[in-house]
């Protein structure tokens, strides 16, 4: 059995491939809820349609898809720039370590102006961590695929000392986590009764901007070239040097605004669990949306069910939570087979 380059791969196929994708992962779970002993159906429904059954669960779909679309937007970037950024959860977590800090030094009465300082700081965060990762690269070479992989557990790590040692709340019962932040540094609600709050529209206004800056901008041609023709790009006269920074710097600062709007939005607080893998998740988020910025917000979406109905299945059907991470793998791996497939046909010889 071997793959055999196809001559002319389909371009309606390429865009129907996420639909194919999302298909073999239903008919994938429907096997594994029969394996598991549950009712397929009601499985199907914990996952496809509770979270969008009331306006609530409407909006729990966007707060769980606003850090999602963030990261994932920074990561369409490096990706398209050929820059294999896979520590976004790390730089998530330096972002709300760093918007955190912040708002901890707010004070009664601090005003409207500790909210954007506190959103800039997670900003700074992120770029500092991603500036790790970009400097390694360029100054010895590293492989940036280790190198920001293995600085998500230095992150994860030092906020776990921060929440249990310096920021540690001394009225918190000895649990590790921080005091909670004062209301005015907290994001405020877009609808009254529910934690849909400003970040989900901060992410949405950030789709269009990527996308201009990709599509519409000198630099994002350069990053494009650069990624897709590296000796066309420098015959041109295009820096590698400056596409790699732009695209770690821009990756790194948007993760790192999911991580503070994370921690002064559903949270309001620092916990060793700002993060629900959010990072690792925008990996497949930017991939199911094609590296393109509006389809990864539907992707978003897709992803934010997973997590609902994993919370759901745990709860109502008795399935431990790690199922959310198995229907996120299915769908990885049934996009990367459907996208395989169309591009090369298997040849069985002898």
């Amino acid at each position: 059995m071997r793959l055999e380059a196809r001559a002319q791969p389909s371009a309606a196929m390429a865009l129907l491939s996420p639909v194919l994708a999302l298909a073999l992962t239903v008919l994938i779970g429907v096997l594994l809820f029969s394996a598991l002993g549950k009712d397929p159906l009601r499985g199907l429904a914990v996952f496809f349609w509770e979270p969008l059954r009331t306006g609530y669960a409407l909006t729990e779909l966007g707060v769980k898809a606003t850090p999602l679309v963030l990261c994932a937007l920074g990561l369409i970037v490096c990706f398209r720039a050929n820059v294999w950024n896979i520590g976004a959860e790390g730089q998530l977590l330096a972002g709300a370590m760093a918007g955190g800090a912040v708002a901890l030094l707010a004070g009664p009465g601090s005003g409207l102006y500790m909210l954007p300082a506190v959103l800039a700081a997670g900003v700074l965060g992120g770029m500092a961590w991603a500036s790790i990762t970009a400097w390694l690269r360029d100054r010895a070479n590293a492989n940036e695929i280790l190198v920001s992989l293995m600085l998500v557990y230095v992150a994860q790590l030092l906020l776990a000392f921060l929440v249990h040692g310096p920021l540690k709340d001394p009225q918190g019962y000895n649990f590790p986590q921080t005091r909670m932040f004062l209301p005015d540094v907290l994001m405020p609600l877009l609808v009254r009764g529910t934690r849909l709050h400003l970040g989900a529209l901060l992410a949405l206004v950030a789709v269009p901007c990527i996308g201009v800056f990709l599509f519409r901008s000198f630099a994002g041609y350069q990053l494009q070239v650069g990624g897709l023709a590296p000796l066309a790009a420098r015959y041109a006269g295009f820096s590698s040097r400056t596409a790699l920074w732009q695209a770690m710097l821009l990756s790194g600062g948007l993760a790192g605004l999911a991580g503070a709007i994370e921690a002064a939005g559903p949270l309001g607080q620092l916990t060793p669990h700002v993060s629900s893998g959010y990072g690792f998740a925008a990996i497949i988020v930017a991939f199911v949306g094609r590296l393109h910025p509006v389809g990864v917000v539907f992707a978003a979406i897709l992803m934010s069910m997973f997590y609902i109905g994993g919370e759901l299945a745990q709860s109502r059907l008795g399935l431990p939570s790690a199922l959310t991470g198995v229907f996120q793998g299915l769908l990885l791996i049934a996009l990367l087979a459907c996208d395989t497939l169309i591009h090369y046909r298997v040849r069985l010889a002898r």
